[in-house]
């Protein structure tokens, strides 16, 4: 099959847990015989344009940089392309590229949407973007021939809110705990001697807020973290302003063996993510063998379930901190016994389930009639606190 992939930065993978999706799934796609095209957005860092990557044929496209039209602007051009002549099957990331779902239809090319989290709860939208958020949601549910959800909270939100099904595909962890700690030792680290955070600078993320609980608590090994994000500069200074001397912002490490040590030899991951659904460094972090001590929300119970700890606010997350440092042992324990649960998600059988999917969609075999994008009108309740309900 020739089969598209669109709606992302592309890869190599270096931003976020839709890039690490086509990395891993169009890569063994491409493995398995099938042509796979991703289109790329221009990474702004002067790094060199790839024909090819793992299999992969990449098409490279501009893009207006403006984060309210970025990916709707991006989108728009790989839909028009001339390389998306003949595909057989197309999967299409995010749900704010829907309006642009009949465009790939009318090029008679059967489409899946990958509709990711509750983008519209995301702080950095304002009244508008959220509208539109949420109108996307209804237009993906009208025009998809598929949808696709990465955990269980984003299906059951599809359901109740539309009638809609979902195809339940989660992202993979990647099993490692690299014995070799020499890329740490660089950053001046000692294995099993710091904290760690990796996270896009975002307010569902809980950057700001793992920070304060952290310089809150009387712990005395380094939080190290990781990451950045276009158009945050406000939340970046937010987050150095919260920071003490014992804080270690190493803005965005796109060295892949350089961040799987640094996850693997973590006493602690701190994870902070609330509304993307099933998050690829969470599993990355817990693949990796990292003690987690994760913001309480479904999406992360449904990951790690009782292999690790949950917080809602700094001062829990210090009191865990605390306890981590005064029994570190307990923390390598855990971490161990979360790796081995999480061999669960597995990158091949992510792969083998996309694959089904685009056959299916390239034989025909859609449903005849799709939920008409309405919703239901059941009083909406909030899927990030059923958890907490339920515990």
């Amino acid at each position: 099959m020739r089969i598209a992939l669109i709606g992302t930065r592309g890869v190599p993978a270096r931003y976020g847990g839709f890039e690490t999706c086509i990395e891993e799934v169009g890569s063994r796609l491409a493995a398995a015989g099938h042509e796979v095209i991703v289109y790329c957005r221009p990474t702004g860092d002067g790094a060199e344009q790839l024909e090819t990557y793992k299999g992969m044929r990449l098409v490279h496209l501009p893009i207006v940089r403006k984060r309210s039209l970025e990916t709707l602007a991006h989108t728009g051009l790989s839909v028009l392309h001339r390389s998306l002549r003949g595909v057989d099957a197309a999967i299409v990331f995010n749900s704010a590229n829907a309006p642009l779902l009949p465009v790939i239809r009318a090029r008679g090319i059967p489409v899946a949407t990958h509709v990711d989290g509750l983008e519209w709860k995301r702080g950095k939208w304002g009244p508008t973007g959220q509208r539109y958020y949420r109108t996307a949601e209804s237009l993906a549910v009208r025009w998809s021939d598929a949808l696709i959800a990465d955990a269980e909270g984003i299906a059951d939100y599809y359901a109740r809110e539309f009638e809609a099904e979902t195809e339940l595909i989660a992202y993979g962890a990647p099993i490692s705990r690299p014995a070799d700690a020499v890329r740490v030792a660089e950053l001046d680290l000692a294995p099993g001697k710091y904290h760690l955070v990796v996270a896009r600078f975002e307010p569902e993320n809980h950057v700001l807020e793992a920070v304060q609980g952290y310089v809150a608590s009387r712990a005395e090994l380094p939080l190290v973290v990781v990451g950045s994000a276009p158009y945050a500069d406000e939340y970046t200074a937010a987050v150095a302003a919260a920071a003490d001397s014992r804080v270690r912002l190493l803005g965005g490490v796109w060295d892949q063996e350089q961040l799987d040590q640094l996850y693997a030899h973590a006493l602690t991951y701190l994870h902070g993510h609330s509304v993307g659904g099933t998050n690829p460094s969470l599993l990355r972090a817990a693949g990796a063998g990292a003690y987690t001590l994760a913001f309480d929300v479904s999406f992360n119970r449904e990951v790690i379930g009782e292999q690790g700890e949950f917080w809602r606010t700094p001062s829990e997350l210090a009191g865990q901190l605390e306890d981590v440092e005064a029994d570190p042992d307990r923390a390598h324990r855990g971490g161990e016994a979360l790796q081995r649960a999480i061999a669960r998600y597995n990158w091949d059988d992510v792969a083998a389930a996309y694959e089904r999917l685009c056959v299916r969609l390239a034989e025909g075999r859609t449903p005849a009639r799709r939920p008409s994008g309405r919703r239901t009108g059941v009083p909406e309740r909030e899927p990030l606190r059923e958890l907490e309900l339920q515990h």
